[in-house]
């Protein structure tokens, strides 16, 4: 049972769903596979990945991050389930899960995988939605930022700074002024990290506020693109803008679900360095529902075939392998630019994938292929998103 389907969860059980050889040949080894159940409470991968490009060019970030299930190859041995978590029984081996029609189902599990992540700002919530309704929220936050004249964002991290820029290169005409609290943005990467983005920043002609850490909104403001203004308790004053984008960085975990004893003080799942939940023996966490660490990196660092292969190793017996964490961000920061894909080094060092090998290696074949096994084309796929699907 993986309960939440997004990049780590679906990762995980594509892995697990890998089936045997079609002709048994033991000198070259079998090919285990595992009957996986899927929970999600979307249609399809809903990445939280490449925030700037979702907002400021949704067209092209819907071709690689807002995927449905069916179109996924890895998926089409596992059964997934559209609706949203409620309920763990860890006496039952079960969990409960809440339909679109109102109805709740109880679905028992061998083997559970807690991957449901995080909620922050608008980009990233768990509510139960149809592709309609992705579809539709994906185009509102789009036409707000056409429209207006000046745009803050709000926060230091590389959702932040991916916001800011995007909007900058898509909008020109747009003033952008991006907000932080410390000394520079992207703390959690490399110094090196922020050093050769502030000057693509500064090429884009986004200003830079250092040392402003803003007062929350009273209300859910931070969950959808305000209006302004913006007040801070560092004492500058307030910052007018036609629209602001909140992406401070306030996560929650999505794990209300859940028993209060597999939980932290923060709400986030205890895990062993085997990825096992605290005092559970068949129930594992990963992505960033698990604390794995203080970045909780278990996601941005592949954990998914780790923790394929200890669920293999419980149910067969066999040896768990140990996760260890890396203690910087890294990865992409802006995402894919007019001169092609920059990713950083853990150490802050920089490569470039070049534009033209974007959809002609890196997408199709590193990704797709590589990565998720396999992706149809959109006309290939048969999407149902009103309850069940899969086998």
């Amino acid at each position: 049972m993986i309960a939440g389907m997004g990049d780590s969860g679906l990762l995980t059980a594509i892995h697990l769903a890998r089936g045997r050889s079609p002709i048994p040949l033991p000198w070259l080894g079998s090919r285990p596979h595992c009957d996986v159940v899927g929970i999600s409470s979307k249609p399809g991968l809903l990445s939280g990945q490449e925030l700037g490009t979702r907002i400021s060019r949704p067209d092209a970030w819907v071709r690689d991050h807002w995927i449905s299930f069916d179109r996924f190859r890895g998926l089409d041995r596992v059964r997934t389930v559209h609706g949203s978590l409620v309920g763990l029984d860890t006496a039952r081996a079960r969990v409960d899960v809440a339909l679109g029609d109102g109805s709740v189902v109880a679905e028992p599990y061998d083997v559970l995988v807690i991957s449901t992540g995080v909620r922050n700002g608008f980009w990233r919530q768990p509510t139960l939605q149809t592709t309609t309704d992705i579809d539709r929220e994906l185009g509102e936050t789009h036409t707000s930022l056409d429209g207006a004249t000046s745009v803050a964002v709000i926060g230091g991290g590389a959702a932040a700074v991916s916001s800011a820029a995007n909007i900058a290169a898509v909008w020109p005409a747009k003033n952008v002024r991006l907000y932080f609290p410390g000394a520079r943005a992207l703390p959690a990467h490399h110094p090196r990290v922020w050093q050769h983005v502030r000057s693509r920043l500064d090429g884009l002609g986004v200003e830079m506020h250092s040392g402003h850490r803003a007062e929350l909104p009273c209300d859910s403001g931070i969950d959808r693109i305000g209006t302004g203004p913006v007040h801070w308790t560092t004492g500058q004053p307030p910052a007018s803008a036609d629209a602001v984008v909140w992406a401070i960085g306030a996560v929650r975990p999505n794990t209300e679900w859940l028993p209060g004893d597999l939980l932290d003080e923060h709400g986030f799942v205890r895990v062993e360095s085997d990825l096992r939940v605290v005092g559970q023996d068949r129930i594992f966490a990963v992505g960033d529902v698990a604390a794995t660490d203080p970045l909780r990196n278990s996601a941005r660092n592949r954990a998914d075939r780790l923790m394929a292969h200890n669920v293999r190793a419980t149910l067969r017996g066999g040896h768990r392998r140990h996760y260890r964490p890396r203690h910087r961000r890294w990865g992409s920061v802006l995402g894919v630019q007019r001169d092609g894909l920059e990713v950083f080094t853990p150490g802050g060092r920089p490569f470039r994938f070049p534009t033209w090998s974007i959809d002609t290696l890196l997408q199709p074949w590193i990704v797709r292929r590589g990565i998720y096994r396999g992706i149809r084309d959109p006309a290939s796929a048969t999407a149902d998103d009103t309850g069940w699907s899969g086998n």
